[in-house]
């Protein structure tokens, strides 16, 4: 996607592969600061990293509130619904899940998928960072090949953290990727409370539901989908080959409007199947797409996030 001068958005995320990766994340780094540097004034609160643990003010209920923040006994004295606020704790610790198997190696917009991987790393590293916080990781490209970065922080630590999720060997044609072995890993052993946030594009089998709920049952839980606009719908070309990376396999179909309307409707069940499996793991859930301006679709959901843990309307 271009404008009409053939050139790049100046929103379109930066080439990270090759000869061009210094450069991209040096680029990255900073848009992010640039872009998201007037979201850090004040505390955590409301921001990415979620309401914190300690508890703070009660205040009357607003539609919208999670109920499981409700204080009876102020309820009680009351009469009407009063929830309890939280502060944010003095030292956050984040865990990163990222995702980069076979089916992120994808892109027809402005990107790979697996590009977005490593924007969202940026961006939830900067928005964490400072403070004595600590982040860390475990990037999953398929087949149980998993890798372990420590939660520590610093800014140098920071930079390391993205650039190895933007250095991982991309998997073998045929390699399943396995989201659910991911974080059934950072699930155990059982960490403090702190600030997980799970990026992948979720296709395929939905195995992960169970491990996610456990983590959104002690941590705060975002979920980053990523998404591509063939992954929603077919265009119409005509005669196509779809492949499917994870496995090898492909096939050359037709891309006849029933084709396209029965691909859109499959398509759309399952995204639907994953906001309502994120939604009962207790995660907020940000979609970013290939062919959309990634960090404006942040700054919309972390804009979001702090109203309504300050008791605005989102």
């Amino acid at each position: 996607m271009k404008n009409e001068k053939g050139e790049r958005p100046s929103w379109a995320p930066p080439v990270l592969r090759g000869e061009r990766m210094e450069a991209g994340l040096r680029t990255l780094e900073l848009d992010v600061r640039r872009r998201l540097d007037g979201l850090l004034q004040g505390n955590h609160l409301g921001l990415v990293p979620g309401p914190g643990s300690e508890p703070g003010e009660a205040r009357p209920y607003q539609p919208g509130d999670d109920v499981r923040r409700m204080d009876w006994a102020v309820t009680a004295r009351t009469t009407s619904p009063h929830i309890r606020e939280t502060v944010a704790d003095r030292e956050l610790e984040t865990w990163l899940v990222a995702d980069v198997s076979a089916s992120l190696d994808f892109g027809t917009a402005l990107c790979e998928k697996r590009d977005l991987v490593v924007c969202a790393t940026a961006a939830v590293a900067h928005l964490t960072g400072g403070g004595g916080n600590r982040i860390g990781a475990l990037v999953s490209n398929g087949a149980g090949n998993i890798t372990r970065i420590p939660a520590r922080g610093g800014l140098p630590h920071a930079r390391g953290l993205v650039r190895k999720i933007a250095e991982t060997p991309r998997a073998e044609e045929g390699v399943r990727g396995d989201l659910a072995a991911a974080l059934e890993k950072l699930r155990r052993p059982p960490r403090r409370r702190g600030l997980a946030v799970v990026i992948s594009d979720f296709l395929g089998d939905t195995e992960w539901q169970r491990p996610l709920r456990a983590l959104g049952g002690h941590h705060d839980l975002i979920a980053i989908e990523v998404l591509d606009p063939r992954d929603i719908d077919l265009p119409d070309v005509g005669t196509v080959v779809l492949a499917d990376p994870e496995t090898g396999k492909q096939r050359e179909v037709h891309a006849s409007a029933l084709l396209r309307k029965e691909f859109g409707a499959a398509a759309h069940a399952h995204r639907q199947e994953v906001a309502a499996a994120l939604r009962r793991a207790g995660a907020a859930h940000l979609v970013l797409r290939t062919d959309s301006d990634w960090i404006a679709d942040m700054v919309r959901f972390v804009v979001a996030r702090k109203r309504r843990w300050s008791g605005g309307v989102a």
